[in-house]
């Protein structure tokens, strides 16, 4: 898998928010200022390209949907930008992030409860003694 640019991340939300669309439905989805129709019919089909959007022909029309989940994406951006700016540290973007956020340690603790829910929820509703 590729790193998209700005400009075709763009595109992609759009399309993981609409799921299926013509590139006039797109258009319309861009904040203002929108770029010309023929500008995202290029990303488009450049995205396609790349292998993440595929398309179904109505004629000359075609209604694109993404090929790649949004998630799958998310992640693989996530890993390598820890990577590339933390030496895959999950612990160093931590830190980063807490000392840029001016973040306390009561707030770090609460992140980490979140953290530990969103991994494991039965286990943390058990050290919480909410299972019942």
């Amino acid at each position: 898998m590729k790193e998209l640019t700005k400009a075709e991340e763009e595109i992609m939300q759009v399309l993981w928010k609409l799921e299926r669309g013509f590139v006039r439905d797109i258009l319309e989805e861009l904040p203002e200022p929108k770029p010309a129709y023929n500008t995202v019919s290029t990303i488009v089909r450049i995205l396609e390209t790349k292998g993440f959007v595929g398309h179904e022909a109505f004629g000359k029309s075609h209604q694109y949907y993404p090929i790649i989940a949004q998630d799958k994406y998310k992640s693989f951006f996530l890993k390598n930008f820890m990577s590339g700016y933390f030496g895959g540290s999950f612990e160093k973007l931590v830190s980063f992030f807490a000392k840029d956020n001016n973040l306390n340690v009561k707030e770090l603790d609460q992140l980490m409860q979140h953290v530990r829910q969103d991994i494991n929820p039965e286990e943390e509703e058990k050290q919480n003694g909410t299972n019942n």
